[in-house]
This record gives structure tokens, C-alpha cells and sequence, in this order.
């Protein structure tokens, strides 16, 4: 099961716009509230919960030319490296620090669960939601230099988005982007299986060695793209392999044959094989190898969407061991209805809300 499609930020950062809910709010969904546990209360908070920002690392010098320009404060998060709250009301997206690359919008708590990852240098990464590209930038961030990053979206102009940003922001060296269902995704780190692939390296295989990426497309792409925009958006999902839309020059594609890259995982190769951080659920568990680590977190406050989903994955996969998150005992949040997962609350945290389960891969 997928991570839940919900924008970075807050109630809704598009464009540096804020939407917020107000009451009253219908009878029946207040009876969903109340079986779910929640306070009604929090869909009225979204107007006095504070934006979040995060520097791209380097740029601390020049905090106060930003607080200049944004006419506010940034206030540090203490407990979140990086990150810095602003009033609600502020817009971001017209500034010169964001249009230059040096500030994004993202909830603080969807950087907890970036956090939660633990990722090392060397790792290689999979966001099997990746859209709209701001946990994709932070754990572009976090790699640095080493290890590769796979983001992964069912809907190809919000990876587009996700492209554009990590070109925006420089971080795209490292990275490939594939529009795929996050269900059914099955290609493995490219680095993983070079042995396999040895054979074939540097080889042209009638003309589908990658070279480096460039924007440009063929007349060939250009013709599928219009034809499944006329049978609509999800005829070429459908009907095809998972669509490349961008690779950095250091992600380990070029020189490498198109038909190896897209050979999908078989058996049981991907214990030994696979990504070693996810960020996803029941298809990223099988692309997991053993000993890796994934995030499970849903912009969701119920419970049918978390600890329903977590009981029912745990009883049907006995290798998935649930994880407690160390560095949650910082947080501002609390603990789920399982133990070991976390919850952040509106009201408690001063987040959009988010839910966060950590589960790593046991020896079969």
C-alpha cells in the first residue's frame, strides 16, 4: 500500500498558497471524527499552525537577508536540523531566496519521517511517492556525494514537478525518477546488480544505451506522450513499463543498456540486492534487502490509514520487525495507537499531522 497522495508543507504550500478548513463542519463527517478519535478542533487550526522552510545546507550566512526580504523572522526548530518556522501568512514563493534554490516548503513533520530513515552515505534510497520533491530534495541532501536516490510517482506532471526542483536546487546528480505505480514498482538499485549487468556495460544495443540525460525529446517520445494524453492519464501507466524521466550523470545509468536497468527484480534477489531505505509499505517491503529500513508515514489522521495498516501488514509479513525511532524522544509528538509508531498532532506538535511507522527487514 502506498503513502497517501498529500502536498509538503501544510494544509496546501502550492504556489506558496495556504488553504485553510473552517467550521462548522458536516454531521457526518464530525461522526467520523469522533469514531476515529480526533478532535474537530484540528481542521480549524490550519490558519495559526506556522509554515516550515528548509535552508539548503550552506546557506545559514544569509538568514538575515532572507528575514529582510520576508519581512519575519525565521525561528530555528530546534529540535530539527535545518528547518525554520515563519507565520502562516507568509509567502515564500515569490522570494528571491526560493527562486534561487536556497529555501523550499516543507512540514516539519514530513521531515521527521526523512529523519526516521536514518540514511548513510552509500545507501541507496527508494520514495516510492516521491511527488511533489521536497523529501526528495532532503534525502537528496543527506546522501551528499554517494549511494543513489529512485523517486517513483504514479502521476508523470507531478514528478515533473519533482525534476524541476531537483535541477532547481542541484541535487539531481544521484537520482532517477520513474513514473510507475508505487504497487507494482519492481527495478532494483542499478548499482547492485553490476555484476549481472557487466556484459553489457558500455554495449549498443540497437541504439538503447543511456547517454546523458538531456530535456530534449525525441519525435518518438513525443508522439507516445500525445497519444496517451488523447486515451488519458493512466492509458500509458496501463499499458507500459515504468516510464524514465530523468537521471542524473553520477545515478549509475549512463553507459548501461536500457533492457538491463528496466529488468525487474526476481525472486528472492532483492534481499541481497534491493534499496536499503523505502519510503513506502507492502511492494517496497519486497524491494527492501535485509537489514534495510522503511518509513511508512500517511498525511492521514485515522486510523483505518495507520495502525489498521500497520497491524494487518505486521501479521502477514513475519520478517518485518516494527523499529523504535530514537530520535523521536525530541519530538513533539506522541505515540501512535501501536507502540513504536508516532503521531503528529496539529495540536500537539504545531504540523500539519502526520503518522510514522519504521520497520526493518529480518533474515528469512
Amino acid at each position: 500500500m502506498e503513502e497517501p497522495d498529500c502536498p509538503e508543507g501544510s494544509a496546501s504550500d502550492r504556489g506558496g498558497e495556504r488553504q485553510t478548513a473552517s467550521l462548522p463542519l458536516p454531521a457526518s463527517f464530525l461522526e467520523f471524527l469522533s469514531e476515529n478519535g480526533l478532535d474537530p478542533a484540528v481542521y480549524s487550526m490550519a490558519a495559526t499552525i506556522p509554515r516550515y522552510i528548509r535552508l539548503k545546507p550552506g546557506m545559514e550566512s544569509q538568514i538575515a537577508e532572507m528575514e529582510a526580504e520576508l519581512k519575519c523572522g525565521l525561528e530555528k526548530v530546534s529540535w530539527l536540523p535545518g528547518f525554520y518556522a515563519i507565520p502562516p501568512e507568509i509567502q515564500i514563493a515569490g522570494s528571491t531566496a526560493y527562486q534561487q534554490g536556497k529555501i523550499y516548503g516543507i512540514d516539519a513533520a514530513s521531515g521527521a519521517a526523512i529523519l526516521a530513515l536514518d540514511v548513510l552515505p552509500g545507501d541507496h534510497v527508494l520514495d516510492l511517492c516521491a511527488a511533489p520533491g521536497a523529501k526528495l530534495c532532503m534525502l537528496a541532501d543527506t546522501l551528499g556525494t554517494t549511494g543513489s536516490l529512485t523517486g517513483v510517482d504514479v502521476a508523470k506532471h507531478r514528478l515533473a514537478a519533482c525534476r524541476t526542483m531537483l535541477q532547481k536546487y542541484c541535487l539531481g546528480d544521484r537520482t532517477r525518477l520513474f513514473v510507475a505505480d508505487g504497487t507494482l514498482f519492481s527495478i532494483l538499485p542499478v548499482n547492485s546488480r553490476m555484476r549481472r549487468m557487466e556484459g553489457s556495460i558500455g554495449v549498443e544495443e540497437n541504439g538503447s544505451t543511456f547517454r546523458e540525460w538531456t530535456s530534449r525529446r525525441s519525435w518518438k517520445d513525443r508522439q507516445k506522450t500525445k497519444k496517451a494524453n488523447a486515451n488519458g492519464p493512466q492509458h500509458l501507466l496501463a499499458t507500459s513499463e515504468p516510464e524514465l524521466i530523468y537521471y542524473g550523470k553520477h545515478s549509475g545509468l549512463v553507459g548501461l543498456c536500457k533492457s538491463d536497468v528496466f529488468c525487474p527484480s526476481v525472486d528472492d534477489e532483492a534481499c541481497t540486492s534491493g534499496y536499503d531505505k523505502l519510503h513506502l509499505l507492502t511492494n517496497g517491503f519486497k524491494l527492501l534487502k535485509t537489514g534495510g529500513s522503511l518509513v511508512y508515514s500517511t498525511c492521514s489522521l485515522t486510523v483505518a490509514q495507520n495502525e489498521s495498516v500497520v497491524q494487518q501488514f505486521l501479521s502477514t509479513h513475519p520478517s518485518a520487525d516494527l523499529q523504535k525511532i530514537d530520535l523521536a524522544d525530541t519530538w513533539p509528538c506522541r505515540s501512535g495507537g501501536i507502540p513504536k509508531t508516532l503521531r503528529f498532532d496539529p495540536a500537539v506538535s504545531q504540523t500539519s499531522g502526520l503518522f510514522v511507522a519504521k520497520f526493518s527487514k529480518l533474515p528469512t
